[in-house]
C-alpha cells in the first residue's frame, strides 16, 4: 500500500471520530484533541496549551516508513517528545499498533483499535462501583469532612475526632494497598527511566538499592584476610544485651538512653456502623435527581479545567530527522 492511500485512510478515520475525542500521546501521556484535519496535515491543540501545532504529511510518512522497516515493531523511545503525537495520530489507523506494554508502534495486517484515543462518554452512563475497602471507606471520608470542619479539629467533639482518625487511618492503610498493587502493574510499563504523565501527575521508573550482610563468619574471614582486626566491625547486638539483662542486675536504663513520645493508636473499628452509614450515602448517591447529577457533572468538569491550568507539560511540533547511523 503507497502512503498516499494510507495517508487518505487515516484523513477518513481521523474525520470519523467526534469532535471531542482527546488523545493521548503513547510515552508522556499528554492529552489533546485535533482541531483540523487538512489535506497535507493535521492540527491538534494540548490540552493545557492554547497554541495550534500542525503536523505535516511528509514527517507522517517518515515514521510510516520506520515503523513498517522495523523488526518488533518501532520503539517509541527514539522518538522525541515533540513527535509523541504522530505515533499517537498515526496508531489510529486499523494498520498500525501501539504496544503499552513493549512501548512500540508497530505494523499490523489486523485491524486494531488504538489505546491512545479517549472518546468522551455521555454524562449519564452508568458507572460500576468497584469493590474496594477504599471505596467505601473513601465516601465515608468524604462525608466525615463535609459534615466537620477539617480546618477547626480544637472545635470537633472528640467522639467525631475519633471517627475522623479511625476514617483517615482506615484510608490511607488500603490505598496504600492499592497503591502498591497499581505499581506492580506500572513497573511492567515504564521503559528507560522516562517519566511518564497521567492528567495529575507524574511517575518514573527508579532503582532502590539495598543492603544486607553477608553471615558473620564470611564476612569476618574476607576482612581478616585484608588484615582488619575483626574487633573493628564488631558491634553490640541489642537482642544479646537484652539476653544478658536478664540474667544479671543491670537495669534497662543502665545501658539504654530511653525516650518516650505518645500517639495515638487505632484500637477498634466497628465495620457493622461504617457499613450502615456507607449503604445510605450510597442511596443517596443512586436517588440523586437529574439537576443534582448535573451539578455533580459541571463541578467534576470545572475541577478538571483547574487542575489542567496547573499541570503543565513540553509540547511538540516535528519529527526528528534521524542520524546518518539510524535505520
Amino acid at each position: 500500500m503507497t502512503f498516499r492511500l494510507t495517508w487518505h485512510n487515516l484523513l477518513n478515520e481521523l474525520e470519523a471520530l467526534p469532535s471531542d475525542t482527546t488523545f493521548v500521546t503513547p510515552l508522556s501521556r499528554t492529552p489533546f484533541r485535533i482541531t483540523g484535519v487538512q489535506e497535507h496535515r493535521v492540527l491538534i491543540k494540548y490540552r493545557e496549551s492554547s497554541e495550534t501545532i500542525p503536523l505535516q504529511r511528509e514527517q507522517f510518512e517518515t515514521l510510516s516508513e520506520r515503523v513498517v522497516e522495523a523488526v518488533g515493531g518501532f520503539d517509541l523511545n527514539r522518538l522525541p517528545t515533540d513527535a509523541e503525537p504522530y505515533a499517537t495520530i498515526l496508531s489510529v489507523h486499523p494498520q498500525f499498533d501501539v504496544d503499552d506494554h513493549e512501548g512500540t508502534l508497530a505494523a499490523t495486517d489486523i485491524g486494531t483499535a488504538t489505546s491512545l484515543v479517549d472518546v468522551d462518554q455521555d454524562v449519564g452512563d452508568d458507572r460500576d462501583e468497584p469493590d474496594l475497602a477504599v471505596y467505601g471507606d473513601a465516601l465515608l471520608l468524604i462525608d466525615a469532612l463535609e459534615r466537620h470542619d477539617p480546618t477547626a479539629l480544637d472545635e470537633m467533639e472528640t467522639p467525631d475526632l475519633v471517627n475522623l482518625y479511625t476514617l483517615l487511618s482506615d484510608v490511607q492503610r488500603n490505598a496504600n494497598d492499592l497503591r502498591q498493587d497499581v505499581r506492580r502493574v506500572l513497573l511492567g510499563r515504564l521503559h528507560h527511566d522516562q517519566p511518564v504523565h497521567g492528567q495529575y501527575g507524574s511517575v518514573q521508573r527508579t532503582t532502590r538499592r539495598s543492603r544486607t550482610l553477608k553471615p558473620d563468619d564470611e564476612v569476618l574471614g574476607l576482612l581478616e584476610a585484608e588484615g582488619i582486626d575483626r574487633e573493628r566491625v564488631l558491634s553490640v547486638d541489642r537482642n544479646k544485651v537484652d539476653d544478658a539483662l536478664d540474667v544479671t542486675s543491670l537495669t534497662e536504663t543502665d545501658v539504654y538512653d530511653i525516650e518516650e513520645s505518645e500517639y495515638v493508636r487505632k484500637a477498634d473499628v466497628d465495620e457493622e456502623v461504617k457499613e450502615t452509614r456507607l449503604q445510605g450515602l450510597k442511596d443517596r448517591l443512586a436517588t440523586a435527581d437529574e439537576n443534582g447529577t448535573e451539578d455533580l457533572q459541571r463541578e467534576i468538569e470545572e475541577l478538571e479545567a483547574r487542575i489542567d491550568e496547573l499541570t503543565s507539560f513540553s509540547s511538540g511540533k516535528s519529527l526528528r530527522s534521524p542520524s546518518s547511523g539510524e535505520s
